[in-house]
């Protein structure tokens, strides 16, 4: 870390950073302290626009929907015109490396970075690497010159009420500055982010994303990511020390390897632990193994309740997924499991995730009518046995066993209620493996809970029921 610091460039031009004085709680601003910061600053932040061909839409992404209010224009439509978006970044070494976020130049073709609005000089930018977990990417233009590059501060003692400056490019209007304060810190959002965020009131639109957020000395101490579009005055920041932490790694590498063991798993409540005759409900709760992976190798089951991995106490999914993304692929890991209400240990090696490629697969029809079966019990069920219609009629994965598929959730019913619908595919009822749709009939209970175990789009979920 220190050989990376090392390497990032300081503030040049007339004004230091040593003219910016520290601020301390409780002193009033100097007047003219944000006027200074925006001439330090601004120098190192650049504008980027990218350029994404039209590709069909093959997979629906719910991380990229969470960042697309925030972009602006998805690259995954089905358009036939180039699409186009902006993004902000910032030089951190005088050779042209620059810091943005992974979201703003994923999936690009084409990437353009402009550092000064008063000439038309715009530079094709190299993608360096990039990091969809924390959301990070490293990009490089050759000006043929040195640039202006930021000093990296540090996040590990902000504290909420700091006054902060916000750089980026909202709505193309670039080179904007707004300020605010810190208003919170530690903010675990694991659907955008492997770090925890600091949240800001420091005005961010669209086209912020990438740029830096710097403290009252201009220093950097976090990167614009993400804003909660129901709200005003909400925006996500990237801490600047978890940044840091992989920036030689992105350099070098390109990328950042996370651990992958191949299992789809739940988090579990009392009424499930009692169900399934579990004593706790801490823990990652095996629901799905993938043939051929590290889990698999390992003797990992449906059903098992992780509570320890790789020496880290695991009390729900988002622990044993924190605990994955930072454990290094090939490392040999020991883990702890309840299993039929015994503990058990074992053994994995840390697997590096596959491609998404091939995950559906395609088929084709004859058009018949496909018939299913209706249980006694009034739930609101048809299943009905897997083949090629069935696949065909809902867009279902190729699998290399038959597994009974729901063909009608009747609305307002038991099985609606819970959480079923027309499409799932039924891997176990109440335990048993199922293979037929009348293994789902047979397996069925009266009168008490039921847990199905089921296959909803590309995850693995538990649902339960209670029967008449």
């Amino acid at each position: 870390m220190k050989k990376w610091l090392g390497l990032v460039g300081f503030f040049a031009g007339s004004l230091t950073l040593a003219e910016i004085p520290k601020i301390k709680a409780g002193e009033p601003l100097p007047a003219n302290l944000f006027i200074e910061l925006a001439k330090a600053v601004n120098p190192s932040v650049v504008n980027i626009s990218t350029t994404y061909l039209p590709r069909q839409r093959q997979l629906h992404d719910p991380f990229f929907d969470l960042f697309e209010p925030f972009m602006g224009q998805s690259p995954h439509g089905n358009s036939v015109a180039p699409q186009q978006s902006l993004g902000t970044g910032f030089i951190i070494r005088e050779d042209g490396l620059i810091v943005t976020n992974n979201h703003v130049i994923d999936h690009a073709d084409v990437i353009k970075v402009q550092i000064s609005e008063n000439t038309k000089e715009v530079f094709d930018a190299k993608l360096i690497g990039k990091d969809a977990k924390t959301d990070i990417a490293l990009i490089k233009i050759n000006a043929k010159r040195k640039l202006t590059a930021v000093r990296l501060g540090s996040s590990a003692e902000v504290q909420v009420g700091e006054w902060v400056a916000a750089f980026g490019n909202p709505y193309g209007y670039g080179h904007t500055m707004t300020k605010g304060i810190i208003s919170a810190v530690g903010r675990e959002i694991d659907e955008l982010n492997l770090f925890p965020f600091m949240q800001t009131d420091a005005s961010i639109n669209p086209g912020n994303s990438g740029g830096p957020l710097v403290n009252t000395s201009g220093q950097v101490i976090g990167v614009n990511t993400a804003i909660d579009a129901r709200a005003q005055g909400i925006g996500f920041v990237i801490p600047i020390d978890n940044v840091k932490s992989i920036l030689p790694q992105l350099e070098k590498e390109g990328g950042i390897p996370r651990g992958f063991i191949g299992v789809q798993m739940a988090d579990i409540d009392e009424e499930g632990a009692a169900t399934l005759h579990l004593k706790e409900t801490e823990g990652a709760l095996i629901t799905q193994i993938w043939p051929g992976t590290p889990a698999a190798a390992a003797g990992i089951q449906p059903y098992d309740l992780i509570v320890e991995f790789a020496g880290s106490k695991i009390t729900s999914t988002r622990d044993l997924t924190k605990t994955l993304a930072t454990t290094p692929v090939n490392k040999q890991v020991s883990l702890k499991v309840i299993r039929n209400g015994k503990s058990k240990g074992l053994s994995i090696k840390v697997g590096a995730p596959p491609t998404r490629e091939g995950l559906r697969a395609s088929g084709k029809t004859g058009g018949k009518q496909i018939e299913g079966l209706k249980p006694s019990l009034d739930i609101g069920i048809v299943v009905a046995d897997y083949g090629a219609d069935v696949a065909l009629k809902f867009s279902l994965p190729k699998m290399s066993e038959p597994k009974p598929v729901l063909l009608l959730v009747e609305e307002g019913s038991v099985a609606a209620l819970a959480g079923l619908s027309s499409g799932d595919i039924i891997l176990d009822v109440n335990r048993t493996p199922t293979t037929r749709a009348r293994d789902v009939i047979k397996a069925l209970k009266a009168h008490t809970i039921n847990i199905f175990r089921v296959l909803k789009q590309d995850r693995v979920v538990l649902i339960s029921l209670r029967a008449p």
